[in-house]
């Protein structure tokens, strides 16, 4: 069973880090919109991954309790090691993937904050943050 949630969690990560690619593909030609649309997907996939984590936690925890004096290399098995080094490597795969997206994020956003800015200007009120200036575009008189 172990082997199985093992397996399941692999397809959840892999499935993670396409959506994740298609989201810089996205970012990339402005489709905000698909991007949006997959976040559902996204956080299906994220809570799944969790429980089958969970799931691999419960299962490697058990075999332990039932073999307290043994090493857990013997107790996991070759199988079980290498599916798990296979996860860890997945894993890496989705942070480095996660953090290409998010530079792409954070440039964006700053971009459409310099936007908003320039339409509606703001000025720096110390530590409280930021007050909105009166902008002429859309300054109304009586």
């Amino acid at each position: 069973m172990l082997e199985h949630y093992i397996d399941k969690a692999i397809e959840e990560i892999n499935n993670l880090i396409k959506l994740t690619e298609a989201d810089i593909e996205d970012i990339k030609q402005a489709k905000h919109q698909s991007m949006f649309d997959r976040i559902k997907t996204k956080e299906h996939a994220i809570v799944s991954f969790e429980n089958y984590k969970s799931l691999i936690d419960d299962s490697i925890r058990a075999l332990i309790e039932k073999n307290p004096n043994k090493q857990i290399d013997s107790v996991l098995g070759p199988v079980i090691q290498e599916k798990l080094e296979i996860m860890r490597k997945q894993l890496e795969k989705l942070h480095e993937t996660n953090k290409y997206y998010a530079r792409f994020v954070v440039t964006v956003g700053e971009f459409y904050n310099s936007l908003y800015e320039e339409m509606i200007p703001v000025e720096k009120d110390g530590y409280t943050g930021k007050s909105t200036k009166t902008a002429s575009l859309i300054e109304v008189r009586a």
